[in-house]
């Protein structure tokens, strides 16, 4: 049965309210009470802690483990990090695999959910959640979800999702009162939820290209720090089960630096490493492409200023044509003249009588 109107306006003001809005609001009220001195050391570690733990769950549980099982945990782990997936509010476990799955199979083309290069930048970054109604969630799932459904972990985290939510708000109020659920609870999902959401906007518009991919997705250093490493969104695109997104020494991912500790306390295995000798493939594929592409621009070039060359001595010739034309019209025009005065003298002349000329 179709969404009613009522239903997706219903839907939509509650996703603005409880992921924008108020998240938003609650931002601007902390930085007000900060500078007016409002505010302490421990408000501000909850906050920091919050982020890069609810960051975490978003990229090495939901995104990493869950979707692209670029690594297998214990199960305690496996648990940890979809609990605290499930408390950055962006949906529950099994929705958010099944879009990011459609968001692959579609990316940067007609079918991908959030892509700025298909519609704005403001429905890549937010929106299109606020638009996506009941019956596109059911039949996302229902193409893209059913590998989700037979992990019974994921499945109990799906069901349990507002459970989690509620703990995630919980805790910072337990441990710092209303300033900790202001500062641990709303300040973070307002930092974590546009950090992730520019992953699906910035990274698609804004950086560059390591690899040659078949979408627009670009590696953006500034979103890849914020984000954990998930910003080194191009790689990602171009090795999508690779558990590590930074592929050179300098592109910091703090999520493959934790995947590879949990892997050292053996904590984690089967974990997804692209050998040396496909990503140097890939980068010679996309080296040999760049240079194409620009041996086509170079050749483009070269025929746009011979073109614009050979048309020049075309008009230059017309012009020297044209010249010679008035030249020897300047000409005939003058004899023509000078023919028309003698010939008008010698009229004068003969109209004369003998008499005038004697005198």
């Amino acid at each position: 049965m179709a969404d009613s109107k009522a239903k997706r306006l219903f839907r939509s003001y509650i996703y603005v309210g409880s992921l924008v809005i108020i998240p938003a609001l609650a931002t601007g009220y902390a930085l007000y009470q900060a500078y007016i001195g409002n505010v302490g050391v421990w408000d501000i570690v909850q906050c920091a802690v919050g982020v890069v733990l609810i960051m975490l769950g978003a990229t090495v549980g939901y995104h990493r483990m869950l979707v692209h099982r670029s690594f297998e945990a214990h199960p305690v782990v496996r648990a940890f990090f979809l609990m605290l997936g499930s408390m950055a509010m962006q949906g529950p476990a099994i929705t958010w695999a099944s879009i990011h799955r459609k968001h692959h199979a579609f990316s940067d083309d007609e079918g991908d959910p959030h892509s700025p290069n298909i519609d704005t930048f403001v429905h890549s970054h937010f929106e299109w959640m606020m638009e996506m109604s009941f019956d596109d969630v059911y039949a996302i799932r229902d193409k893209y979800g059913k590998p989700f459904e037979k992990d019974s972990m994921a499945v109990f985290f799906d069901k349990t999702f507002y459970l989690w939510v509620a703990v995630g708000l919980l805790i910072p109020f337990a441990l710092g009162g209303w300033n900790g659920l202001l500062w641990g609870g709303l300040v973070r999902t307002f930092l974590t939820s546009h950090i992730t959401w520019s992953v699906n906007s910035w990274c698609h518009v804004a950086g560059n290209r390591m690899f040659n991919t078949k979408d627009q997705s670009r590696n953006n250093w500034i979103v890849a720090i914020l984000a954990m490493g998930e910003g080194w969104h191009n790689n990602h695109h171009a090795f999508p089960s690779s558990a590590f997104h930074g592929m050179k020494w300098w592109q910091v991912d703090l999520s493959a630096y934790i995947i590879r500790g949990l892997e050292k306390v053996r904590l984690a295995h089967n974990v997804v490493r692209i050998p040396q000798e496909r990503i140097e493939q890939q980068l010679s594929r996309t080296s040999a492409t760049l240079k194409h592409v620009q041996e086509n621009v170079q050749h483009k070039v070269q025929e746009a200023t011979q073109a614009a060359h050979d048309a020049a001595e075309v008009f230059k010739a017309r012009i020297e044509e044209q010249k010679e034309k008035l030249s020897e019209q300047a000409v005939h025009v003058k004899e023509t003249a000078l023919r028309e005065a003698d010939e008008l003298a010698a009229k004068v002349e003969s109209a004369i009588s003998p008499k005038e000329k004697l005198a």
